[in-house]
């Protein structure tokens, strides 16, 4: 079993009462339902911050698209009609 630690949470009587009867209906507590969102958001954030890295790292190893980094023509060309 994981090293765990005990955590005071100040929450609203109406939301307990609602976590409690999930809890109940899944055969769980609500340290267990607490402890699954928590991880949930935890493996989210860990995945974000994953995507959000490779992404920049895209963007700084952007292909040359043969320009040199220079606008080879003018807006109204880009919108002649």
């Amino acid at each position: 079993m994981a090293d765990t630690q005990n955590l005071t949470l100040s929450l609203p009587r109406d939301l307990i009462k609602q976590v409690k009867r999930v809890a109940v209906e899944r055969e769980t507590s609500i340290s267990a339902l607490l402890t699954e969102a928590l991880s949930r958001i935890a493996d989210e954030d860990r995945r974000y911050s994953a995507a959000r890295k490779r992404a920049l790292a895209a963007m700084k190893a952007a292909r040359s698209l043969g320009t040199g980094g220079h606008r080879t023509w003018t807006r109204d060309e880009l919108h002649e009609r």
